[in-house]
């Protein structure tokens, strides 16, 4: 069996009712949790005597009760999955077990609590995935400071260069990869390594010159192109890398064109940066068996002239 911390009856008023009516009155929830740690951390933590090895169970139930105080929810499930999803990504478990349920319900036939029991697990492990081939070749042209991976994924990319010291924030819309990252960096205490959900063709809130280096890999969206520009420091540094037109037309993939760039687009899309590399063709290291077709790019953003 695996190792495990276990709070049990939990409790706290909250608003959760399928009518607005339901919603507006304040209730008692109830909460059982079991948090599976990764192999091997509970004998790490055991042997420390150091909270911050451990599973820190305080620190577990205020923020389930932050959350389940702050937030008006329809649904126990709505509730439930959130509360999962926001274990995984905050705190270094390979899996949360969870009962939620109303301990006094307005139903007349009902004397006992109505609820939900939750498994949810890591779902993926991007710890025994290595970095870009590019990235690992240009890391030395990153300049020391923050750094954006966007469309980050399982963070193979993330870990790679908050291990190298640099501060690293991931973002994507996926919650249950960034949830699997944020548990992947925390295993490791990569604390300079945080993530943020985002659409990153919604228009994404980007921090204008907020980050020394912004690194891209096999996404592609054009209109994000210039929010990412304005978003690099004086003397920032781009890292691109994604398909080309030709790993459609030879290997069918991406199935849509438009999901590759044309030859030489990625010099256009990056106009107004210095460009310190480009290549473009096969490269091995890339997605799938055998060579990809990729465009590669670093470019740099003018430092401020004194």
């Amino acid at each position: 069996m695996s190792d495990r911390v276990v709070i049990e009856h939990l409790e706290f008023e909250g608003h959760c009712g399928v009518t607005a009516e339901e919603r507006q009155a304040l209730q008692p929830i109830a909460l059982d949790l079991e948090l599976e740690y990764p192999p091997g951390a509970f004998a790490a933590a055991a042997g420390s005597q150091n909270i911050a090895q451990a599973v820190d169970y305080a620190q577990v139930a205020d923020r389930v009760i932050q959350v389940g105080t702050g937030q008006h929810f329809s649904l126990v499930e709505t509730m439930a999955e959130r509360l999962a999803t926001l274990l995984l990504a905050e705190f270094p478990v390979t899996r949360v077990r969870l009962w939620v349920r109303k301990v006094a319900p307005p139903l007349n036939a009902v004397s006992g609590s109505v609820g939900v029991r939750l498994d949810r697990a890591r779902p993926l492990e991007p710890s025994g995935t290595p970095p870009a081939d590019f990235l690992v070749e240009q890391t030395h042209r990153l300049p020391k400071g923050t750094v954006l991976d966007v469309a980050c994924g399982s963070g193979r990319n993330a870990l790679y260069l908050a291990a190298q010291g640099f501060t690293v924030e991931g973002v994507d819309r996926d919650e249950q990869a960034l949830a699997a990252l944020a548990a992947e960096a925390g295993r490791r205490k990569l604390s300079n390594l945080t993530v943020r959900c985002m659409d990153l063709e919604a228009g994404p809130d980007l921090s204008k010159e907020g980050y020394e280096g912004i690194v891209v890999f096999f996404f592609l969206y054009r209109p994000l192109m210039p929010l990412l520009v304005d978003a690099l420091k004086p003397g920032g540094v781009l890292v691109y890398e994604t398909f080309l037109i030709d790993n459609h037309v030879h290997h069918g993939h991406p199935k849509r064109r438009e999901f590759c760039l044309e030859r030489n687009e990625l010099l256009h899309l990056a106009a107004g940066l210095r460009v310190i590399h480009y290549d473009e063709g096969a490269h091995e290291g890339g997605r799938g068996d055998g060579g990809t077709y990729t465009a590669r790019l670093v470019a740099q953003k003018e430092p401020l002239v004194s």
